[in-house]
């Protein structure tokens, strides 16, 4: 399937990628009398099928494939019972609604390809992260995290622009209670769009340009080395506003190795419990991960969640009273412990 209009075709939902066709010109899809879309290879083997459907009713159903890039399953009475958009491969096209999570369960995961000529799975995916996935989105290395995209309930972090694209893409985050999911959207309608996870592990958006025909790069992440999962240690941050991002310690902590900060860094003096120790303000910074959740706190409630604990380092705290859906619009954070991957 591809998103433009052109002779250079790219690929964004492939239905069997881990059982591939070997001799595609003898394949056959087929519609089932039950409303199911079966795939059949050279010897009549079932390759791939959409999922049973026990409110599809009568038969003829008919696919049909979109401008927007969905393939849909459709019923006569115009009722959709199946489409690629809700099970996506390694790409998000404009309009669909990446389902991050669903009742506080992860639902939905990008799966890159192995290389950049085989789409079957690799390495890399991204998913919301399993204990909080309405907090932050995880890029996984097989199954270990590979660096992290932070929602603070106005922005996401991570990817950086680039100052030679005339496209702005627009990305609206989603939290109705039970669903929360990401859509995009391009500043200009009639340009093509795609949001993909690479074969690198890089989480790329890309927008179609008819003058070159070929796809420009609007931004990526992560792009520098010191941005992958914890690279910097404990207590020290990956600082994008150098020439060369480089990791640094947080206010009141030095390196424990100059030679090799993936050791992170130490306070320079004890931290002193209750009182007697104050808070240092970080704006603009990406929130560590290994977080824990506090419902329903105030600012000062929240502060004290965390002042009570001498085992606590940090807390955040936002009101999201202005989002649509959210029972509890308070948002608490707090960190116990060492603060990794800021």
């Amino acid at each position: 399937m591809v998103p433009q209009p052109s002779r250079t075709t790219t690929v964004v939902w492939v239905a069997n990628r881990d059982n591939p066709i070997t001799a595609p010109l003898s394949a056959k899809l087929i519609i089932t009398n039950s409303s199911q879309m079966v795939l059949f290879d050279s010897r009549g083997h079932n390759i791939w099928m959409t999922p049973s459907n026990n409110t599809a009713g009568a038969p003829g159903a008919y696919a049909e494939l979109s401008n927007s890039g969905n393939f849909v399953l459709r019923l006569p009475s115009n009722t959709d019972i199946w489409q690629s958009f809700d099970h996506p491969t390694d790409t998000i096209l404009a309009g669909m609604k990446f389902l991050v999570s669903h009742k506080a369960q992860v639902i939905t995961q990008l799966v890159a390809w192995k290389g950049p000529d085989d789409p079957s799975s690799g390495d890399f995916s991204v998913s919301g992260e399993p204990s909080a996935p309405d907090l932050q989105l995880v890029t996984w290395k097989k199954t270990r995290p590979y660096c992290r995209t932070v929602w603070n309930g106005v922005s996401v972090s991570g990817g950086t622009y680039l100052s030679n694209t005339s496209s702005i893409l627009y990305q609206t985050v989603v939290n109705s209670g039970d669903e929360f999911y990401f859509t995009y959207a391009i500043s200009d309608n009639s340009v093509y769009t795609r949001v993909m996870l690479d074969y690198t592990g890089k989480y790329r958006s890309l927008a179609w340009n008819n003058h070159s025909s070929s796809w420009s790069l609007i931004s990526e992440y992560p792009t520098a080395a010191c941005e992958l999962y914890a690279s910097c240690g404990p207590f020290s941050y990956c600082d994008l506003t150098q020439m060369v991002p480089t990791c640094q310690c947080l206010e009141g902590f030095e390196t424990v190795n100059a030679a090799n900060f993936s050791n992170g860094c130490r306070r320079k003096q004890g931290l002193k419990c209750g009182n007697q120790s104050h808070f240092v303000a970080l704006p603009g910074m990406k929130v560590p991960d290994k977080v824990l959740h506090i419902h329903n706190r105030s600012l000062d409630e929240c502060e004290a969640e965390c002042r009570r604990n001498c085992s606590c380092a940090a807390y955040a705290y936002a009101n999201l009273s202005g989002a649509i859906g959210m029972a509890d619009p308070s948002r608490c954070l707090v960190w116990l412990g060492e603060l990794v991957d800021i």
